[in-house]
């Protein structure tokens, strides 16, 4: 396939180039501000590597890993130096997008594979007034004739992109190209009938995807309304299968929506860019309606000011399951504006090591057996040459049941991802009041048939009767403050709100307060962060633990949340 990219790329930098554009392109990706001021300063964060250069140009930096490679010749930079926008910033981007076109615009380096041209092309026609502005005609030049390149190259080449995200991305930028591009315009017709059929066969009835991560289907939520847009502006009717796919997404997304705005942390997924998943949903012109039953495989309670999203379907499988994580039946919390239980979070950015812990359960907010995870991480091939760490050994079933009632919203779930290893089940409740002060939980290991009674002999035997050792993990969000109150039988969070949580148990468990980290992609490293964990053995064919997370009774029920931490955050990401 690398061959055949390389090929493609050599060709297709021999063919005409564009000669304009057909309409003036709208800038549509959003970029940060901190960012941007960094790549300014010669500070290059990508992938968990920080590389400070502020005198060497960008294509000669060492590069310290092919993801920090690769997260270059995919231009996102390209947003936050426009967030900027100011001469500085204009001068970076000017002088980078030139030297690639130097080094690499005829087919050479590794930034020629499907996956990476879509996300460069969208950002070059996105970008392209602030490129060009000031540039001398030789320059403009060479800026489309690298432009039709890497449109003929995605004509040509976008079937091997990688199923989902990446596949979205090229044919979104190709249609963006042909749509915009003068001389181009014949890749237009069939990029729109690809994507048709690609939101056809990858999005499901419910608005999902096969990957179940949030994150991902908002990026592909916003490709599609940019596409439809672009479509519609060339004077062309949207494809009945694209338009279907924004309707079926957007309540979707919405139920994966907390509190504050941010997408539930799960399989991959971070939170999205602050104000990202509201302004896609605004620009969708999709007026909100109620979401009946799970989204995407998650169950959504909601109550006054508090949200709580739990992962209640079986996780991804096969080539869907690459960056997908151990996290049945594991939840989050958000009150008002501020998180308050979370999961760990993707660790990709940081580095291999980090991105198979985050993937692991002890990362999650569940019950679990120590030392297992309720999915297995194994690496296979995946075709076309490519291997990944994929999840294997699943829980084969994940019953879950929604109520609701005047005073309670009720979730009762359960998963046999613990019966092949210790002939377990694990079944959590949770229930949320209706004015959203108080979470109540249980979680219930038990042997169910005579097999799984049989299982866990075995274990007990092998254990000389010590018991299966079990932990369950509440992650707290760094930017809530706890500490154990009442001899070690409850621990209190305060929020930045003002708001405070306490957490309180009932049941054959030892309480402590461990530490733990919020994997964040952009940063630099993962973030300190402590977690709430009950730890106990399973002697007997069942055992169950109740808890309770609720406000103190002090606690107005709303509080007027004017902390800004957007500063705090911008010292954090420049430190």
């Amino acid at each position: 396939m690398r061959l055949m990219n390389r090929l493609a790329a050599r060709r297709a930098a021999h063919s005409r180039p564009a000669t304009a554009f057909i309409s003036r392109p709208e800038p549509r990706t959003i970029g940060s501000f901190a960012r941007g001021r960094q790549l300014v300063a010669g500070n290059f964060l990508f992938a968990g590597h920080l590389v400070e250069a502020p005198d060497t140009p960008l294509w000669a930096l060492d590069m310290p890993s092919p993801r920090f490679e690769a997260a270059l010749h995919g231009f996102h930079w390209l947003d936050d130096l426009a967030a900027v926008g100011d001469r500085a910033a204009r001068s970076r981007a000017q002088d980078w997008t030139w030297d690639w076109i130097d080094r690499f615009g005829r087919g050479k380096g590794p930034g020629w594979t499907p996956d990476l041209v879509g996300r460069r092309l969208i950002r070059w026609v996105n970008h392209a007034v602030f490129l060009l502005h000031g540039r001398k005609p030789a320059q403009s030049e060479a800026f489309f004739g690298a432009l039709a390149a890497q449109t003929i190259f995605l004509g040509r080449r976008w079937k091997v992109a990688s199923p989902g995200l990446a596949r979205f991305e090229a044919l979104a930028g190709l249609i963006y190209a042909g749509l915009s591009l003068s001389g181009l315009e014949r890749h237009a017709e069939p990029a729109i009938a690809a994507l048709s059929r690609e939101c056809a066969q990858q999005i499901d009835a419910g608005g999902g995807l096969p990957t179940r991560n949030p994150e991902e289907l908002l990026e592909v939520f916003t490709l599609l309304i940019w596409a439809a847009r672009a479509i519609l502006d060339s004077g062309r009717r949207i494809e009945p299968a694209l338009e279907d796919a924004v309707l079926r997404i957007a309540p979707t997304l919405r139920a994966l929506r907390h509190a504050d705005g941010a997408l539930a942390r799960f399989h991959g997924g971070g939170r999205g860019m602050e104000g990202r998943l509201d302004h896609a949903l605004a620009a969708s012109g999709i007026r909100p309606e109620p979401h009946e039953g799970l989204a995407m495989g998650f169950a959504r309670l909601a109550a006054g000011r508090t949200t709580v999203l739990l992962d209640a379907a079986p996780p991804p499988s096969g080539a869907a399951s690459v960056n997908a994580h151990a996290s049945t039946l594991a939840f989050e919390m958000t009150s008002g504006r501020r998180p308050l239980v979370v999961n760990c979070g993707p660790g990709a950015s940081f580095g291999e090591t980090w991105r198979r812990a985050g993937r692991a359960t002890p990362s999650h907010s569940t019950l679990g057996i120590d030392g297992f995870s309720s999915s297995r991480l194994g690496v296979v091939g995946l075709g076309r040459g490519q291997r990944g760490e994929i999840l294997h050994d699943l829980p084969t079933e994940v019953r879950v049941q929604l109520s609701t009632s005047r005073e309670v919203m009720h979730v009762l779930a359960g998963h046999d991802g613990y019966v092949s290893t210790h002939g377990l089940t694990h079944v959590r409740q949770l229930t949320l009041a209706r004015d959203g002060r108080s979470l109540e939980g249980d979680d219930t290991f038990g042997a169910v048939t005579e097999t799984d009674r049989a299982t866990f002999a075995r274990r007990m035997t092998e254990s000389q009767l010590a018991g299966v050792p079990y932990s369950i993990r509440f992650h707290l969000h760094p930017d809530a403050d706890a500490t154990v109150d009442m001899g070690g039988n409850a621990v209190s969070v305060s929020l930045m709100s003002g708001e405070i949580w306490v957490f309180r148990f009932d049941g054959p468990a030892e309480l402590s307060l461990d530490p733990s980290v919020y994997l964040e992609p952009g940063r630099l490293k993962p973030r300190a962060s402590r977690q709430i964990v009950l730890s106990g053995r399973v002697f007997d064919a069942a055992c169950q633990i109740n808890w309770t997370l609720a406000k103190a009774q002090d606690t107005p029920q709303a509080i007027r949340d004017t902390i800004r931490d957007d500063d705090e955050h911008l010292r954090d990401e420049e430190s």
